[in-house]
């Protein structure tokens, strides 16, 4: 009787330990990794305006192909990385990628990367008080972005223009303090991106970005005393968690952008107001 128990009390164990291991050691099974359901609508998070409306474009097409997108829009440049980092939404569509190396950096348990380009919006320089071709005036008051990459976009659009000198024109990290030269004694006002619109009346001139341009409704095109090129570092990019980089998914939603029928759209929607960023002649 107590070599059975005994034989029992010891298979007990292994059991208990086999199923231990099972749980909390190295799976060496053999499994496949967990399937991603291609069916599953996506969410992508966007900013108002131009973004969204691609977006919109983009949904259409990426059904075409199978995929089904859900749009989410936020209302500032912050709050998106964060919803993406927290899995809130699969994709975000609203910033180019120094912005995002910069959140990065602030932010190092965010694990979010580049997936693709979408599209350069230039951040041009506009005014209510001086016409396109005028000189702006010495001790001009100009608002540009508090953050720090669109900030220091600003500040590199000044310098193309010989209107200041800064430390490094290449250098995407430039603020105020790197300022070299300041022959007309300009008075550089750092704001809120989304408020510099409104603050114009109170400004000479201003950096504005695209996307908040347009829902000012001032004209990318016509309005803009000094303009951004298009050989800006500031593509607009396409962000996911690093893991969605292997959802099959994805593949089919930068179809989806980067085809034809989309940059044809983008560009006949937003004349002169953005740039395609990507390589067409690859498509």
């Amino acid at each position: 009787m107590k070599k059975v128990l005994k034989l029992a009390l010891v298979g007990a164990i292994s059991i208990f330990a086999a199923a231990a291991i099972g749980c909390c050691g190295d799976d060496h099974s053999g499994a496949a990794p967990k399937k991603v359901d291609t069916t599953k609508p996506v969410i992508v998070g966007v900013n108002p305006g131009p973004h969204a409306q691609i977006m919109e474009n983009v949904k259409k097409i990426a059904e075409k192909k199978g995929l089904k997108i859900e749009i989410k829009e936020f209302s500032d440049f912050v709050t998106p990385n964060s919803a993406l980092a927290a899995g809130e939404i699969w994709a975000n569509s609203y910033q180019h990628e120094p912005f995002l190396k910069a959140t990065l950096k602030k932010e190092p348990k965010f694990k979010l990367v580049k997936a693709f380009n979408t599209a350069l919006f230039p951040i041009n320089i506009y005014s209510k008080k001086l016409k396109p071709g005028d000189k702006i005036p010495d001790g001009a008051k100009i608002g540009i972005p508090n953050d720090p990459t669109n900030g220091g976009r600003s500040l590199l659009v000044l310098a193309a223009q010989g209107l200041i000198k800064v430390k490094n024109p290449k250098d995407i990290t430039t603020t105020v303090k790197d300022i070299t030269d300041n022959p007309h004694n300009f008075q550089i006002i750092e704001l809120e991106a989304a408020a510099i619109p409104r603050m114009l009346d109170d400004l000479t001139c201003a950096a504005i970005n695209t996307t908040y341009a347009l829902n000012a409704g001032l004209n990318p095109a016509k309005d803009p005393i000094v303009r951004e090129t298009n050989d800006s570092q500031y593509v607009n990019i396409v962000a996911v968690q690093e893991d969605t980089l292997k959802d099959p998914r994805l593949k089919t939603f930068q179809e989806a952008y980067q085809s034809k029928e989309n940059a044809e759209w983008m560009k006949k929607t937003f004349p002169g107001s953005l740039y395609v960023g990507w390589d067409e002649n690859k498509k």
